[in-house]
């Protein structure tokens, strides 16, 4: 009886705590303005191919190493 009672009582404060979370999320929502921030540029640097290819190759060999392949 008395785990019965602990578990309802954990499961009432987790339903509580999530209905608060999204009280707190509809009123951030509700005042967040409707119009969304234009993106911003794509400005990262251009991919690099035998650099991903080189730090791939490393991993492999760490892999290999790892599950002892090589003694």
């Amino acid at each position: 009886m008395e785990n019965n009672k602990k578990a309802a009582a954990a499961s009432a404060a987790v339903l509580n705590y999530i209905m608060t979370e999204e009280e707190a999320i509809c009123i951030q929502s509700m005042a967040a303005p409707s119009v969304a921030p234009a993106p911003a540029p794509y400005t990262s640097a251009p991919v690099k191919l035998w650099g991903m290819s080189g730090r791939q190759a490393q991993m492999q060999m760490r892999n290999l190493i790892q599950m002892r392949t090589f003694k």
